[in-house]
């Protein structure tokens, strides 16, 4: 990836790891196709809704943003079995939230994370915003074709609790507060970025456990550890942690800013770097 949004023919030739000379139209193949993961679960539906047709966007975000109160909101839950969906920031979210909701902030890649997790897009959805960002949320919902959506918490967070109810909370800790915690011999470091990131460089004897694959991957956890978990800056981490927390497990602390920190920390040995032909 280049930082230029131009360029020549003859340059990309010389440069372009794809575009070798003498190359056969097979190893073009496999050099651009190296890495490539498989597209997130809605892609297929999406498809399907472009032919066969879909409701219109308007309706749809009209829909998505009714307030509902503390008590509808919860009947709601409970009736549909809807997926709670917490768009506000990482850092808000690790604080206090409602318990069973998945994180999803805004502020980070929403439509990419929220179709790889929730896969199906007929899926009741209800959603938990910062004040002002309701109408965002409906539109970039609606956007990839999550059109089951019944509206937010009026009032988010501080009105669930004003009502009585209780909130869950994530552990999370600075990167400070990790170097001086870490124990290699009673702690295990889950890296959840994806295969070609971790591959490229991460902290020695750390597990690889792609969100990407979060169902395959949460068999690698065991419920009596205690493990230290990171992505690249602190989004995929807390995805991840509130995944694993709706099924039981409350043994995983999350590393504020990621990996970043942790290399920028120069505390912990590192695997050489390797710079990956692509960013998959």
């Amino acid at each position: 990836m280049s930082k230029e949004t131009t360029d020549t023919l003859g340059n990309q030739k010389a440069t372009n790891y794809a575009l070798r000379p003498h190359m056969t139209e097979e190893e073009f193949l496999n050099e651009l196709l190296d890495g490539l993961t498989p597209p997130p679960g809605y892609f297929p539906q999406n498809v399907l809704m472009n032919i066969q047709g879909y409701e219109s966007i308007d309706d749809v975000i009209e829909g998505g943003v009714k307030a509902l109160s503390v008590s509808t909101f919860e009947t709601i839950f409970a009736e549909t079995e809807a997926t709670i969906i917490d768009t506000r920031t990482e850092n808000q979210f690790v604080q206090g939230f409602v318990p069973n909701s998945i994180f999803i902030g805004l502020n980070g890649n929403f439509a990419s994370w929220l179709g790889t997790v929730l896969q199906d897009v007929k899926k009741p959805i209800v959603f938990i915003a910062e004040e002002g960002k309701e109408e965002e949320v409906a539109i970039r919902l609606a956007r990839i074709g999550f059109d089951n959506n019944l509206g937010f918490l009026k009032g988010g967070v501080e009105a669930w609790k004003n009502a009585g109810k209780s909130v869950d909370t994530i552990k999370s800790v600075s990167i400070d507060e990790f170097v001086k915690s870490y124990d290699a011999s009673k702690y295990e470091i889950l890296d959840v970025r994806r295969t070609s990131e971790f591959d490229s460089q991460h902290v020695v004897g750390a597990m690889n456990t792609p969100l990407d694959y979060f169902n395959d991957q949460i068999a690698k956890i065991n419920h009596d550890k205690t493990y230290f978990v990171h992505c690249a800056g602190g989004y995929r981490s807390v995805i991840l942690i509130s995944l694993a927390k709706g099924l039981g497990f409350n043994n995983l602390i999350n590393v504020e800013g990621g990996f970043k920190a942790i290399e920028n920390s120069g505390k912990f040995d590192m695997t050489e770097y390797v710079c990956p032909t692509t960013m998959l």
